[in-house]
């Protein structure tokens, strides 16, 4: 009888544990990864991170503070090995980074540094995502459809770091932008985009910008809100994503498109994210026609539709290097095992065979 599936998955995550862990100190300083106030998860990313470079063997590289002072961390790379593309799974997608950058937006906001030399960044995990599909748009409309329900378009182009106007007031007025824009045609010809914010460490809790009167007036004329003028909405965790809502709305009320998506793409370990999504989510009513939708999608989620869309492999290698929280796991469960031994032969080696007080 033929196997249903002749590729084992490495997307199940019913191996990893709901519950992100305090990784011993210990573990961390050995891989250049004790960062003063890390959240819980963005420790055990900087950790998977910093295991991922050395399966690269790549060299650890350096943090320089505002005072000067400079400092190993293994979720960085080196100047060399930024400038040479490591920080992308693939040379193609490295190629395709520089010519981004070379044609980007004005006004974009692109660190370069960040792009090439920080692992836990999400601005080279947007192109590691989409940069096979901007390559290949069949595999982005197959992605897209496995993952956005109800999607029956055709993807026409992918851009990066996108906005229709920056500070142009037919649109948000403010310098909000897409990490990725993917822009489709229906069978019947609607234009439509899928508006996508990346976030891998972030929080949603970032400095909340001051609201202007004309994003006020479009929450009301927007249609999107249970109530367009909530305080709540101009606050973290929702002010981003109301930010960019507003921006989507705003691309089909100007007739640029005709029909759009908003999606978050997290991990779905980052709790903060998560929640921070399902409380915004919670200001929407439901959409009409005209009206971007609002989607969380989880990073897992995202990667798995890439592998069965008919890259497996690059799944799996996007797996391994953002995903695969079971290695730390692993990584734990020996920590402890080699500490009860330690413990055990120090009864062992006790007069009484328990430790005096």
């Amino acid at each position: 009888m033929p196997q249903a599936n002749v590729h084992p998955t490495p997307f199940d995550q019913d191996d990893v544990n709901e519950t992100i862990p305090l990784i011993p100190e210990d573990i961390l300083r050995q891989h250049h990864c004790l960062e003063p106030d890390a959240s819980r998860f963005t420790a055990a990313a900087r950790l998977l991170q910093s295991l991922w470079r050395q399966d690269q063997n790549l060299p650890v590289g350096r943090h320089r503070s505002p005072s000067g002072e400079t400092r190993q961390i293994g979720s960085r790379l080196t100047m060399s090995a930024g400038r040479a593309g490591a920080n992308f799974l693939d040379p193609a997608i490295a190629s395709l980074v520089r010519r981004e950058l070379v044609y980007r937006e004005i006004g974009a906001l692109i660190d370069a540094d960040r792009l090439f030399r920080n692992l836990l960044s999400s601005m080279p995990l947007v192109f590691n995502l989409f940069g096979p599909l901007k390559r290949d748009l069949d595999l982005a409309t197959r992605v897209m459809r496995l993952v956005l329900p109800g999607f029956n378009g055709t993807v026409t182009n992918i851009l990066f770091e996108h906005s229709p106007g920056r500070g142009n007031p037919a649109f948000s007025a403010d310098y909000t932008a897409a990490d990725a824009l993917v822009r489709y045609r229906t069978e019947d010809g609607r234009r439509g985009f899928v508006f996508v914010e990346q976030k891998y460490t972030e929080t949603l809790q970032e400095t909340t910008q001051p609201t202007r009167p004309h994003l006020d007036r479009l929450s009301e004329q927007s249609g999107l809100y249970k109530d367009p003028n909530a305080s709540s909405l101009r606050s973290s965790p929702c002010q981003q994503l109301w930010r960019e809502h507003l921006l989507a709305a705003s691309m089909i009320q100007r007739g640029n498109y005709d029909d759009g998506h908003l999606i978050v793409i997290a991990p779905r370990l980052n709790w903060h994210v998560q929640n921070g999504i399902a409380a915004y989510a919670s200001h929407l009513k439901k959409p009409e026609p005209g009206q971007p939708t609002f989607t969380g999608i989880f990073l897992e989620r995202f990667i798995e539709a890439i592998g069965t869309a008919g890259e497996h492999d690059y799944a799996q290698r996007l797996h391994q290097r953002y995903a695969d929280f079971a290695r730390i796991d692993q990584m734990i469960d020996a920590y402890l095992d080699a500490e009860d031994q330690v413990r055990a032969e120090v009864l062992i080696g006790s007069p009484s065979g328990t430790l005096a007080g």
